[in-house]
């Protein structure tokens, strides 16, 4: 009976430790990255790459904006340093993780929208979320731009290639 029970518990420990998902910075998969931000569990197949960004490409632009709609307070996003007061709505850090994608590097070490006008980075700067709606608005546009005429972003127009440029809103 009693090496049956522990037949059982190798079993099982074995079973569950395979479908641990394990989020592959080099290879990342958009659907695993969000689920682990969601469930506050974001983890790298490598300890050294947790604070690292995740290799996304232009290619998971599309996948990513299908989740800026969801506005989820999520626990913890560990690729950056954000306030303490701040609270980390899952559209915000995916925006931030397009930005990113974008700039080809991290697009600011809070992954928060302010205003741009703000005398100081206080949380009471943090975009609400009617504001967040606006700038995800913004982002679409922009890559509705880019996918529709690639070649639109040659020009030497900084603000052709930033969503964000002449509005109230900037990344800190």
């Amino acid at each position: 009976m009693f090496k049956n029970l522990v037949y059982l518990l190798i079993g099982l420990t074995l079973f569950a430790s395979c479908n641990e998902e394990t989020f592959d910075y080099s290879h990342p998969d958009v659907k695993l990255y969000i689920k682990q931000l969601k469930a506050g569990n974001y983890a790298s197949s490598r300890t050294e790459d947790v604070d690292k960004m995740p290799a996304f490409t232009v290619d998971d632009i599309p996948l990513l904006l299908e989740y800026t709609n969801d506005f989820t307070i999520i626990p913890s996003f560990p690729l950056v340093l954000a306030s303490s007061d701040a609270k980390l709505r899952l559209a915000e850090c995916v925006l931030w993780t397009i930005e990113s994608i974008r700039l080809g590097r991290a697009a600011s070490w809070g992954s928060k929208l302010v205003y741009a006008d703000a005398d100081n980075y206080e949380g009471i700067y943090f975009l609400s979320d009617e504001d967040l709606s606006k700038a995800i608005e913004y982002y679409r546009r922009w890559w509705e731009k880019y996918t529709n005429n690639p070649d639109y972003f040659r020009d030497n127009d900084p603000c052709l290639n930033d969503p964000l440029c002449g509005t109230p809103y900037m990344w800190w």
